[in-house]
């Protein structure tokens, strides 16, 4: 078939995108089996002391649930501590009320944010401080815990002789801010990090963890310098991360799901307050680094479905109308496995562009509202760079 130039480049491109989409595949497939769940341990002869430490700024409404949830854990040497980080909201009242006698609940009222720290590096610092277990979990306050998650992790960090394992818990969506932004977030995540090379190099790009579930040694944890080294970072628990992988440290990636749940953002301004927050600096502030890979996001994810819809109208040459629905089973797929593992609704596969559409949109905000210091997280406002 004959093609003039236009058509001609068009076709080229879409099999570039066929060709990548294919790479982004493979590399899901292989992170998905990779990615070993929580539960399949085995367990160990002797479970060490684990302190449950859970940093908490107005949060009264998700305090109670994950209190109670670390607190019927079925292991038998733990200690849960919770510090208040200056909540303007009921959330210390709550935390009196569910203390009374229980022995494993330690409260603590955070000292006030020095002017070099951020609110919750500073609350994270304070509660390893106050800790006396061999193995630290943080817990972020929007976390639900079942009663076994404790034994399966402390199964995971001795079977893996870790320093650190960070768990993807299963992220509950309800808005539509949610299901468009944090489904997507776990596809960029699968696709985008090999995790299979975590082990072979200690490049701080292929490393990827998630704050809201991080168990350090406590070696690993004063080997690093702890949250003290981060103080001024936003995206802390990759800078935490990367600093345990950079020294040589033993590191996972687990599946959580079965174990802990989180609704991350409930709604749309905590979802655009939390991901434009932190977005920016996941890119290490490289602005260059943050508009080429959203470029690519807009060619890869969104650009196919334009091109069909144009195409069928335009009555395209066919051979181009085939490449580009190829594209478009590719993202499906993609998008189809990693919504499967982590049990988000599978019918969200297909608004997979408009996922993409509003990722971009948040990635560039975050940028243009980091470089202005106008973002903000539960009053505080974030750094414009990363400081010494």
């Amino acid at each position: 078939m004959q093609y003039n130039l236009p058509s001609e480049i068009l076709f080229y491109l879409q099999v570039l995108i066929v060709l990548g989409l294919i790479i982004l595949l493979s590399i899901t497939l292989s992170n998905l089996r990779y990615l070993r769940h929580l539960p399949k341990y085995p367990p160990p002869a002797k479970y060490p002391r684990f302190s449950l430490l859970v940093p908490a700024r107005n949060e009264e409404r998700n305090i109670g649930n994950c209190v109670r949830g670390l607190l019927e854990q079925d292991y038998p040497d733990f200690q849960v501590i919770v510090l208040d980080d200056n909540s303007t909201d009921r959330t210390w009242e709550i935390l009196q009320e569910l203390a009374g006698n229980d022995r494993h609940l330690k409260l603590i009222k955070g000292k006030p944010l020095p002017e070099d720290w951020l609110g919750k590096h500073w609350a994270c610092h304070q509660l390893a401080e106050a800790a006396d277990g061999e193995y630290l979990l943080f817990a972020d306050a929007d976390t639900v815990h079942e009663p076994h998650m404790l034994r399966q992790s402390a199964s995971a960090m001795l079977t893996e002789k870790a320093d650190l394992i960070s768990a993807l818990p299963c992220q509950i969506v309800v808005s539509w801010s949610e299901r468009l932004s944090i489904p997507a977030f776990y596809v960029g995540l699968l696709c985008g990090v090999p995790l299979e090379f975590t082990k072979l190099t200690r490049n701080p790009l292929l490393f990827a963890a998630l704050g809201q579930f991080m168990i350090f040694s406590r070696r690993a944890y004063d080997a690093t310098g702890g949250y003290a080294a981060v103080r001024q970072n936003i995206v802390d628990d990759i800078a935490i991360g990367r600093r345990v992988h950079g020294m040589g440290m033993r590191y996972r990636l687990i599946d959580g799901c079965g174990c802990v749940f989180c609704r991350m953002y409930p709604g749309f301004e905590q979802t655009w307050r939390g991901l434009t927050k932190s977005t920016f600096a996941t890119f290490n502030f490289d602005p260059f680094l943050l508009i080429l890979m959203y470029l690519l996001v807009i060619m890869v994810f969104i650009e196919p479905p334009l091109v069909l819809i144009i195409g069928l109208i335009a009555h395209a040459e066919m051979a181009i109308i085939a490449v580009t629905i190829a594209a478009i089973f590719l993202s499906l797929l993609l998008f189809g496995v990693c919504y499967r593992r982590f049990h988000f609704p599978l019918y969200l596969i297909f608004l997979y562009p408009a996922s993409a559409a509003f990722m971009t949109v948040i990635a560039y905000a975050s940028m243009v509202l980091t470089l202005q210091g106008k973002a903000l997280w539960k009053g505080r406002p974030m750094p414009k760079t990363v400081k010494p």
